[in-house]
């Protein structure tokens, strides 16, 4: 099974081409306390873990697990080793947070421990690490609504070093119940001679029930498979079914290893490592009047040898004897008898293009692009664009579309030119469907619907758009089902963000600062009265509002969770409750 490029599909209903924007509102957020009898376990890096990844992957850790299948429900691992869970049932009535689960093992030697970290395997069953090494899987019984049972370790592991537990599901196989849990860890890899020296790898386990029907039940890990990467992934998720996985990540990750044995695969397989360090073939830039695009020649390339070829639709340009490095239909006509190239002295061919009618921005270089164009240094690529879709019937301006990459500001930061989300196949462990992010960066990650896989938001323009992972549609892995109008840009420029997330409603997104402050972003709904927008002179029927509401705290945030009705935010000594919306 060979991997396929694919095109998430954005869905144009849920696009609001009229927002305008956010206005703020001075209403109070109830906001309620819970002061904690002990520390949140919170570790912080050693000297040893000094690289970005180790950053990534447990300094901005989030300490705070909601649960997906009881409402307001809300579990985090104190100094203690205690997993304590609280579940709100009514805002001025809060009680404590309750043991269900202590780390017995909690005081044995740590060394370059990590944060513990939980998650939540289903409606009866948990995942949970110590942080140095020790793996349990947990039957919790039927958690929230008031029922604090004790959990019971039914499967302890201790796999020597230290991970966090990313995901983990469980599903029925041959009339057993099978546990799937991804774990990732920041190695030292002596074969990584260049960098830091480390890689991230992803565990991924198969723990079943091996016992006789009947008899006591005995768990015991079935199959082990290992994939490594040079960067901590934004998204890593395994199938409902436990046949598939699921990686956002800005470099590629590859399976190396099942049950201990090395994959050996054809070279074909491979991905080469110039892949990554590819230079486009040509990049561009533009003003109101031109268009300057640099191609990238062979070394040594003489003037004499340049293939240039320029009509006022249609350009090709490369070396004579070879294939075109920039050949297609342009986005827009430009005047041929004002245009002209020079090849510059670090063997790139310089193209000034004069546009036939000055201002429109052009979304695209070539037109044709999406037909065969090479990569360029135009970065919308592989992912349905809400701006640059080919049928613009609905668009009443195209030749202006909503954003340009030529007008993004400072805060606009682009992700590495390979990062991609990847199906992976559980049985071949080949990637079937590759996206490629190319400018949309990753936002958050949410559970919308307990059963379902997470759901991923990325940055479209200046929205952000949720996608739901629906594996058992191979056709259409990836569904728009939500989109949050500007959050996109206003998350980039909040410099102190720490933690992001919304409403499993999609009622509202929320963005919390390293300090404090937790800001909430509505969708719009129906003012009250007459609103009317006097520079357009129309009525307003819709707005949407931001709220920010103050933390009483000088700790540092370390967790943030939302329900429909309430957002959780974890500092070391508190738990904080907001009343964001009532039934």
């Amino acid at each position: 099974m060979t991997a396929s490029n694919y095109t998430l599909k954005v869905n144009r209903d849920l696009l609001d081409p009229n927002f305008e924007s956010y206005r703020l509102s001075l209403d109070a957020i109830p906001t309620y306390n819970v002061e904690l009898d002990a520390a949140v376990e919170e570790v912080t890096l050693k000297d040893s873990q000094y690289t970005l990844e180790h950053m990534r992957a447990y300094g901005m850790y989030n300490y705070l697990h909601l649960d997906p299948w009881y409402e307001d429900s809300v579990l985090f691992v104190d100094c203690k080793g205690r997993v304590l869970s609280l579940t709100v049932t009514l805002d001025t009535a809060l009680g404590k947070p309750r043991e269900v689960f202590r780390l017995e093992a909690h005081g044995r030697p740590r060394g370059d421990a990590v944060c513990p970290s939980l998650s939540l395997t289903s409606a009866s069953w948990a995942a949970l690490s110590d942080g140095a090494g020790l793996l349990y899987l947990l039957c919790t019984s039927q958690r929230g609504a008031g029922t604090y049972g004790k959990w019971e370790p039914l499967f302890t592991e201790d796999l020597k070093e230290p991970f966090v537990v990313l995901h983990s599901v469980a599903h029925v196989r041959e009339e057993a119940l099978t546990l799937e849990v991804l774990l990732l860890r920041v190695v030292k890899d002596p074969q990584e001679t260049a960098g830091s020296g480390y890689s991230v790898t992803l565990e991924w386990l198969t723990v079943a029930n091996v016992a006789p029907q009947g008899v006591e039940k005995n768990y015991q890990v079935k199959k082990r498979r290992l994939l490594r990467g040079k960067t901590t992934p934004h998204y890593a998720a395994i199938t409902p079914r436990g046949d598939g996985l699921m990686v956002a990540s800005e470099r590629p990750f590859v399976f190396t290893h099942v049950d201990g044995e090395p994959l050996d695969r054809p070279r074909a397989e491979r991905p080469p490592p110039e892949v990554e360090k590819a230079d486009p073939v040509y990049s561009w830039h533009q003003t109101a009047e031109d268009v300057t695009v640099t191609v990238r020649l062979p070394r040594g390339a003489s003037p004499d040898a340049v293939h240039f070829r320029l009509t006022a639709d249609d350009v090709s340009a490369g070396v004579r004897g070879s294939a075109p490095l920039l050949e297609g239909r342009l986005y827009a006509s430009v005047d041929p008898e004002a245009s002209a190239w020079v090849l510059r002295e670090d063997d790139g061919l310089e193209v000034s293009l004069r546009k036939r009618t000055a201002g429109p921005s052009w979304p695209e270089l070539l037109a044709d692009r999406r037909r065969g164009g090479p990569p360029t240094g135009d970065r919308h690529q592989g992912l349905g664009h809400p701006t640059s879709e080919e049928d613009t019937s609905d668009d009443p301006d195209p030749d202006k579309p909503p954003c340009n990459s030529q007008e993004l500001e400072e805060c606009d930061v682009y992700p590495e030119e390979t990062s991609s989300l990847v199906h992976f196949d559980g049985q071949s462990l080949r990637p079937t469907r590759v996206v490629n992010l190319g400018s949309h960066q990753f936002l958050f990650s949410v559970r919308a619907e307990p059963e379902r896989m997470p759901c991923l938001c990325l940055r479209h323009d200046v929205d952000a758009l949720l996608w739901q992972p629906r594996p058992d549609r191979p056709a259409d892995m990836w569904e728009h089902v939500a989109t949050f109008n500007a959050l996109g840009y206003v998350q980039a420029s909040k410099r102190d963000k720490k933690f992001s997330t919304c409403a499993p409603n999609f009622s509202y997104a929320s963005l919390c600062e390293c300090l404090r402050r937790a800001f909430i972003y509505r969708q719009p709904s129906p003012v009250d009265g007459a609103l009317f927008n006097r520079k357009q002179g129309r009525q307003v029927r819709e707005v949407a509002q931001q709220q920010v509401a103050n933390l009483d705290s000088e700790g540092a945030v370390l967790g943030l969770g939302a329900s429909d009705q309430r957002i959780f935010a974890l500092t070391s000594g508190n738990l904080f409750v907001l009343k964001v919306n009532n039934k």
